[in-house]
């Protein structure tokens, strides 16, 4: 069985969020190749292809709601800058 991702692991793939956002993130119980495709999915917003992406599903896409929500909202779960 794969081993869950830490704190860390969450900082290193996504950039530097606030304790209370990794926590949440690791609350969804997303694997390893989760953030990953959030990370990719981040990394890739630009993307000429737009909406031909697939879309993130599950736990993926969870991650994903909270570090958007994260940028969007800009309060105490900020990203840190």
């Amino acid at each position: 069985m794969a081993q869950k991702p830490t704190h860390d692991d969450v900082i290193r793939l996504l950039g530097p969020l606030s304790d209370q956002a990794v926590a949440d993130i690791l609350k969804v119980d997303a694997s390893y190749s989760d953030l990953e495709a959030v990370a990719l999915r981040l990394a890739q917003e630009d993307d000429v292809l737009g909406e031909m992406r697939r879309p993130l599903t599950g736990s993926a896409a969870q991650v994903y709601d909270i570090v958007k929500s994260v940028e969007e909202y800009g309060d105490e779960r900020d990203r840190r800058g």
